[in-house]
């Protein structure tokens, strides 16, 4: 049942967000931003107009670069930060299932088409899987649901529209680190191997392979103690370090290996070339001239990047293009968008913050052993306060903290939404905490013969989709209530509006 009202819930939003940005980009007039606008490769047929007036939205900012992949393949070198899997996705589509209005849409059109009903069941599969995570990772049904149905209404909600990769990444990431859970590590390190091959940040997702291993063999070892026999103990301590060894070397190159692959091509690319420019489009070149965009060309020099001792074009293009490093977004005309991206950092520093201050123990242990000889292992706790939920607050904050540091920080909602769970976790924990319309009790129930003052049980009353009976009661709820749902609604809304006309909401 659970399950059925958050695909209900997802998919309400999901039609929402493509009627709403419609009607907002019809209404208001587009802003002329310096963004990569490239031309047209075929003459509008009968139903493009149509497709851009409903889904153009979805096609502006970054999400230009992966149509633009899609469409007419790796071009710029700038083109070489958004990984490949999405614009595969796009095309493969394009193709096949929308391949029969080839004769009213061109392309393009069709590549609208995709991004709306690709990214529709691709957030739709990432929230089942983010669900499935939670009920294993936190051992609570409640706070699992009341997490799966906040996450329909993600701050970073025009992003899993619109023509990006998160909900692609979402849905990789989340699934496999619920495979992982589960213990099909196998499975796992291909769902994240693949999530590698969407973003470049699913390189980060080589330490959840590295700990819960890990933290396996502890358990295993820590289950030997008592074994008296030194040569038995020997054997299993050897098998136990040799698997280790053996699965964390082969999940992270396994993981890393469509990054590596992706760097190679491009390397190949430009270092040395093979293109001459007769063969692009004259459009294409005159567009690469007044924008100073760099195209392989055979008869030109290789880039400076080329002869670096570690020649990664990501690196290169973070630099150049983006002007990404350590503090370099530190100014003060970027204070807007510090304050942007502050209600997510909130809820990253308020995760690690209490989950700390109720397991202070445990995180400096770093979660992996009880701490004494005659201690028992720390028992599961459902919630989030469970030892389950420690490496993902770690692993969230260190996305928070790189994000911060390092990135534009503005990107901050999208790069942790698309990533992690745990904002929606701690959302969750905070409305389950201390809203009064979430905490009333059911009736008591009683066992046959029992008498009426010693019921049987009595569980906290959660009604069918607690998000939209919040909602529907707003004057009611309490202020945290109200601050949660607020944020999560108000950016709802506002992506929509500003990314959807080219106004700053990236």
């Amino acid at each position: 049942m659970d399950v059925k009202t958050v695909l209900q819930f997802a998919a309400t939003t999901r039609g929402l967000s493509l009627l709403i940005q419609a009607l907002l980009n019809a209404a208001i007039p587009d802003h002329e931003a310096d963004a990569f606008t490239p031309p047209r490769a075929e003459e509008p047929r009968l139903l493009d107009p149509a497709v851009q007036w409903f889904l153009g939205g979805l096609s502006h900012w970054d999400a230009e670069h992966f149509l633009f992949i899609a469409e007419r393949g790796y071009l710029y070198e700038h083109n070489y930060a958004f990984f490949p899997l999405f614009p595969v996705i796009l095309r493969g589509l394009a193709e096949t299932i929308l391949r029969p209005l080839s004769g009213c849409l061109t392309l393009r059109g069709r590549l609208l088409l995709a991004v709306a009903l690709g990214n529709s069941a691709l957030f739709l599969l990432s929230v089942v899987a983010l669900y499935g995570l939670g009920r294993v990772v936190l051992q609570d049904r409640r706070l699992a649901l009341v997490s799966s149905l906040l996450y329909c209404l993600t701050p970073a909600n025009v992003f899993m529209t619109a023509g990006y990769s998160e909900s692609l990444f979402a849905a990789l990431t989340f699934g496999g680190l619920f495979l992982l859970e589960r213990g099909y590590t196998f499975r796992a390190c291909l769902a994240l191997s693949i999530a590698t091959a969407a973003r470049a940040n699913g390189l980060v997702n080589v330490g959840f392979l590295l700990y819960l291993p890990l933290q396996q063999a502890l358990s295993k070892i820590w289950g030997l103690r008592k074994d008296n026999n030194r040569h038995n103990k020997c054997l299993h301590y050897t098998w136990i370090v040799a698997r280790l060894l053996f699965t964390a070397a082969l999940g992270t190159a396994v993981i890393a290996l469509p990054f590596l692959v992706f760097q190679y091509y491009g390397y190949r690319v430009f270092c040395t070339p093979s293109l001459s420019l007769e063969q692009v489009s004259p459009a294409l070149i005159q567009l690469a001239e007044d924008k100073g965009y760099r195209v392989p060309d055979e008869n030109a020099p290789p880039p400076l990047w080329c002869l670096r001792p570690l020649p990664l074009l990501y690196s290169h293009i973070q630099d150049v293009y983006w002007d990404v490093g350590f503090l370099r977004y530190f100014q003060l005309k970027q204070i807007p968008n510090f304050l942007l991206a502050l209600p997510m950092a909130t809820l990253g520093m308020a995760a690690a913050y209490m989950y700390y201050r109720a397991n202070p123990t445990r995180c400096l242990r770093l979660g992996l052993w009880d701490g004494g000889a005659n201690k028992q292992p720390d028992k599961p706790t459902p919630g989030f306060y469970s030892p389950r939920v420690f490496l993902y607050v770690v692993h969230a904050t260190m996305l928070l903290g790189f994000g911060t540091f390092c990135m534009h920080v503005q990107v901050l909602t999208r790069f942790l939404s698309s990533s992690s769970p745990v904002p929606f976790w701690i959302s969750a924990h905070l409305l389950l905490l201390y809203e009064p319309l979430l905490q009333r009790r059911s009736p008591p129930t009683y066992n046959k013969g029992q008498q009426r003052g010693t019921p049987r049980t009595v569980f906290l009353y959660l009604p069918q989709n607690p998000i939209v009976h919040l909602l529907s009661r707003w004057k009611t709820c309490s202020i945290p209530t109200q601050w949660i749902l607020g944020y999560f609604i108000s950016y709802w809304l506002m992506g929509l509006a500003l990314h959807c006309n080219f106004l700053p909401w990236t």
